[in-house]
């Protein structure tokens, strides 16, 4: 369910109201200030519109050496970006502009980090480190306009909510909403109520949702604003929880009847409502008309790449034909919800790491502690090193091999056949079985060389120090060692192996002259693929040897 998401992370003002750009011939440090509290405010209610004013503010401050205004414009930005999907980006400007703060007691731009921090948390699941960054975003938000506090302290009843603490979490809406009615900010008080009719929802609370829903409807109607597709896809669930599908179905038929008109206002938004839809006909008793709205929320999550509507439509279609006694069915669309689900796990943590990552790549970038770094230098899924780190220490012992005249080898290691296992099992088995050959790789060798995961299943040895017969040999020990691994708990009989292409310095480059970090790679690529094309599981060294 996605109608928390729209509009809870920074609550706007009237969507009819003009949003200017900064000219650069008449801008002062007021009237850019202004702007950037207007763009502050609007966010939320049309985001697209503001990324590019932002943009424009962000220059002209850059111009000015107005740099704390520079950074309240890349916190907009950074907004607008996690609204687009981009969360990696959002946390890295988020860190960037909160440290930043720090180090010039910058209340302002202490409480904006912090609550973007916490908004960025919240979508990595992470309801514990989200706290740590709302608390402060609403103590530093003192010196805010009264608005822009409302809408931290929206923040801070989200992810109090998203911790369970459902009686705080209403008296941070409740000081939110007395704020936005007293500055009769109509559409910041339909966020507020949305979100506190959502809470209710989640809660099973019919009788104060349906209460909150009224409340929704009339301040729309006296202020003229049109609710979009997720606030009415909010409203029909209630409707449904009350038990009056029908009624879901009418509150629902405005964004059907346009389904590219101006109450679609995100990706997402179409295919949550189409999912409320189907299960609305289901429970009247429709199962063709809820087979149709599965079908077309499937379109478009496939078109738009929406993996967890992908794998909510499966979980609808097997109900739906449980219901309608074809059981045979609904346990193959349960097999496919399971497998979507496993693998929109393992993307999300993926993508949770690699945002994590980004963030603490920009604290090391301020801070050069050895904690970050290392950090920065580890892949997130199995803990060994990464392609940064191969990158940077590749060319260096490239470069004292060649002026020492030592030895250097380097080996691709690449899994043999790794579709199967996650094709088999599931992605999550596939990340264990990536884990284990993490551990084991590290532990086959000693500094100075090192192990890392480039990517996928490819993994990469250096070797300093090894010619070809020693790099060989280790590398056919590890294969043994793979080969002999008891691999049943994860896949059963399905066998893990692996082929590996070498290349040393300075045996393969002949008289060329020095190595390199990247020839070396090249040449063990070659000889990777050789390794495949020979039949896999075993290694080759020299292929392209003079």
């Amino acid at each position: 369910m996605s109608a928390m998401l729209s509009a809870v992370d920074e609550p706007g003002t009237d969507r009819t109201a003009p949003t200017a750009s900064p000219g650069p011939a008449t801008v002062t440090r007021e009237s850019l200030a202004d702007l950037l509290h207007d763009l502050e405010l609007r966010t939320v209610e049309d985001f697209r519109a503001v990324a590019g004013p932002a943009r424009r503010a962000e220059r002209v401050a850059a111009e000015h050496g107005w740099t704390d205004l520079r950074k309240r414009a890349e916190l907009v930005t950074g907004d607008v970006l996690g609204r687009l999907g981009q969360v990696a980006d959002q946390g890295r400007i988020a860190k960037s502009v909160n440290m930043w703060a720090q180090e010039h007691a910058d209340r302002y731009l202490l409480a904006r980090s912090h609550r973007l921090l916490a908004i960025f948390f919240r979508r990595l699941g992470d309801a514990a480190e989200a706290l740590t960054h709302a608390v402060p975003g609403v103590e530093y938000a003192d010196v805010m306009p009264p608005l822009i506090r409302a809408s931290h302290l929206i923040t801070l009843a989200l992810v109090l909510d998203l911790n369970g603490s459902f009686e705080q979490a209403q008296e941070r809406f409740s000081a939110a909403l007395e704020i936005a009615t007293k500055h009769d900010a109509a559409p910041m008080v339909i966020t507020i109520l949305n979100n506190m009719a959502f809470t209710a929802y989640e809660n099973e609370d019919g009788a104060a949702a349906d209460e909150l829903v009224a409340r929704i409807r009339r301040i729309a109607a006296e202020h003229t604003l049109v609710l979009d597709g997720l606030y009415l896809d909010t409203m029909a669930r209630i409707s449904m929880m009350g038990g009056r599908p029908a009624e879901a179905l009418e509150i629902l038929r405005p964004v059907l009847a346009d389904p590219d008109g101006p109450l679609v206002t995100e990706g997402d938004a179409l295919p949550e409502c189409l999912l409320t839809v189907a299960e609305a006909h289901r429970l009247s008793g429709q199962p063709e008309q809820a087979r149709e709205a599965l079908d077309e929320a499937a379109r478009l999550a496939g078109e738009r790449s929406l993996a967890s509507v992908t794998a909510r439509v499966h979980e609808a279609r097997a109900e739906l034909h449980a219901l309608t006694g074809d059981f045979a069915a609904a346990y193959a669309e349960y097999r496919l919800f399971h497998a979507a689900t496993e693998k929109l796990h393992s993307v999300q943590r993926e993508m949770r790491a690699r945002a994590v990552q980004a963030v603490f790549e920009t604290a090391e970038a301020r801070l050069a502690t050895e904690q970050f770094r290392q950090l920065a230098l580890h892949d997130p899924l199995t803990g060994i090193y990464n392609r940064r780190h191969v990158d940077e220490q590749l060319e260096r012992l490239a470069g004292s091999a060649t002026r020492d005249g030592t030895a250097l080898s380097v080996a691709l290691v690449d899994l043999d056949f790794f579709k199967r296992v996650n094709d088999t099992f599931s992605h999550g088995v596939g990340d264990q079985v990536l884990r284990r050959v993490a551990t084991l790789l590290g532990d086959a060798v000693a500094e100075p060389a090192l192990a890392a995961r480039l990517g996928g299943e490819e993994f990469l040895l250096v070797l300093p120090g090894a010619d070809p017969l020693a790099a060989t040999a280790a590398c056919e020990r590890l294969l043994e060692t793979l080969r002999r691994h008891p691999w049943q708990d994860l896949t059963g009989s399905l066998p893990v192996t692996a082929s590996i292409g070498v290349a040393s310095f300075p045996h393969d480059f002949g008289s060329s002259g020095g190595a390199s970090g990247s020839a070396l790679l090249t040449l063990a690529d070659h000889n990777l693929y050789a390794a495949k094309h020979a039949g896999r599981n075993r290694v080759v060294h020299g292929a392209l040897a003079p």
